[in-house]
């Protein structure tokens, strides 16, 4: 199989977890026969800086030719901190959701056995804990109608019966994947929005008869997902909640360096870490790697290389059994890690098995 891969590194760690997510791609298509080819492409604060738009046309037509990006993160304190800025890096990942029409985010959140420990929560809670939450990507407060001036400031949170239906069909589709177990997370009690949410899921739901189907106000699902995190199998949410929901989930696992995640729909799918930009260990060799290595599993997954990413997360595990790990999750007086150390040992890996 060919693939042709976009890269768009962006911003803080980004280029330094985008070359090893490169390095696994290139070393699973060496070891399976296929055939790989990349155009990099710039986004973000970087994009800003170079060319005044944070996903430019160009980068956009690099997307849109290829069979898959291989997206790593954006964002810069320089913008964080100016709440005049017109332009902001993460608007070019709106666009980039927008004008590829990804409307469906995949976040798996799972446990590794050797790291419970690293979990703010006990090990009895979230030990064998798997679910994944899918998150409405393209609609509600992030691109409804905004207004701000000095003294008010408003954000709409609209959405359309068909962008809800096909997103609750994604959810409907995983949960018969796995163990048929949808929970539908709303604020139906207050927000119009999501009445219409509650209301289209429950005409949907006779429609998939082995799906145990179950809604949440999201303030009881985010209590829910601290208290019993085992309950969940797929659980499916608007933009806004699933956002705060997912980055609470990565908690669960330890370190948000350790989730990945993919977003489909109409065009060209996006495979990237949760874990944003992390501008302060830019440079330092410090960033895990293993979210965005573990994208990579979810993209090869995707085209239904089922042995390819099965490798790529056997890779993964070996090197948290053999303690090669970044600092944020290495054992006490364990030897020292970067970036660049992890991710080599996971290109070896690979090479080897």
């Amino acid at each position: 199989m060919d693939f042709k891969i976009a890269v768009l590194a962006g911003d803080g760690i980004g280029p330094e977890i985008s070359v090893q997510g490169v390095g696994v791609i290139s070393a699973v298509c060496e070891k399976f026969g296929h055939k790989v080819s990349y155009k990099y492409a710039i986004c973000g604060a970087d994009a800003i800086d170079k060319v005044g738009d944070p996903f430019p046309e160009d980068t956009f037509q690099v997307c849109k030719e290829a069979d898959a990006v291989l997206f790593s993160a954006v964002g810069d304190p320089r913008f964080d901190n100016d709440p005049t800025a017109k332009v902001r890096p993460e608007q070019g990942l709106l666009a980039m959701r927008k004008k590829l029409g990804l409307f469906a985010n995949i976040r798996p959140v799972q446990t590794f056995k050797c790291l419970l420990h690293k979990s703010p929560l006990k090990d009895e809670l979230v030990d064998g804990a798997d679910f994944i939450c899918i998150r409405e990507l393209t609609g509600g407060m992030y691109f409804g109608e905004k207004y701000q001036d000095n003294d008010k400031a408003f954000d709409t949170n609209m959405y359309t019966r068909p962008e809800i239906e096909r997103i609750l069909k994604v959810g409907f589709e995983y949960a018969m994947k796995r163990n048929k177990h949808l929970t539908v997370v709303d604020k139906a009690n207050v927000l119009a929005s999501s009445r219409l949410w509650r209301q289209i899921a429950q005409e949907m739901a006779p429609e998939y008869p082995e799906v145990t189907t179950d809604y949440m106000y999201v303030d009881n699902a985010s209590m829910r997902m601290i208290q019993e995190p085992k309950f969940f199998d797929v659980m499916v949410t608007e933009n806004t909640f699933g956002d705060i929901l997912t980055d609470e989930g990565s908690c669960i696992s330890g370190s948000m360096g350790l989730l990945p995640s993919a977003s489909t729909g109409e065009s060209t799918p996006v495979f990237e870490p949760i874990h944003g930009s992390w501008p302060q260990a830019k440079g330092r060799n410090i960033a895990n790697p293993l979210a965005q290595i573990l994208s990579v599993a979810m993209l090869f997954e995707y085209f239904d290389c089922k042995e390819e990413g099965q490798l790529i997360r056997k890779a993964v595990d070996a090197s948290l059994d053999a303690n090669v790990r970044t600092p944020e999750i290495q054992i006490e007086g364990g030897a020292h890690y970067g970036t660049k150390e992890v991710g080599q040992w996971i290109v070896d890996y690979i090479r080897k098995a």
